[in-house]
């Protein structure tokens, strides 16, 4: 996974060490909000991204959206996209990073993926491909 992190990192232009977190975060989410199949599949196809959810996935472990996804969860909207990005920002990415970042990552998953499978991830979350 360490190649793979380091080529999103450099292509985000951010630290491996803070690409490899907000990927995790990023997988984490997806898997959450997207069908079992094509997530499944997208996640086992990417080197090493099965422990990056593990580690960084969950919404406990990557904040639970901060103060915007938990307003979001309150009025009964998980947050959505728009709770990730601000999870993300609140870790110190600028919005120009989280779209590098998120570009970055869906890119690498359609190399180990195939378009197909992550088209289906993509078209299934709501406002994703607007940041991909």
């Amino acid at each position: 996974m360490n190649e793979v992190i380091d080529q999103i990192a450099a292509k985000a232009g951010i630290a491996p060490d803070v690409a490899e977190k907000a990927v995790g975060t990023i997988l984490g989410f997806l898997q959450r909000e997207a069908p079992d199949g094509p997530v499944t599949k997208m996640i086992a196809a990417i080197p090493g991204a099965t422990d990056l959810v593990a580690q960084y996935g969950s919404e406990e472990a990557s904040g639970g959206g901060g103060l915007l996804g938990g307003l979001l969860s309150a009025v009964g909207g998980g947050g959505g996209i728009m709770a990730l990005g601000q999870q993300l920002m609140s870790s110190g990415l600028s919005m120009g990073e989280v779209t590098s970042l998120a570009k970055a990552t869906i890119e690498a998953a359609r190399e180990h993926a195939g378009n197909d499978v992550v088209d289906k991830v993509v078209g299934s979350v709501p406002g994703l491909s607007q940041f991909v």
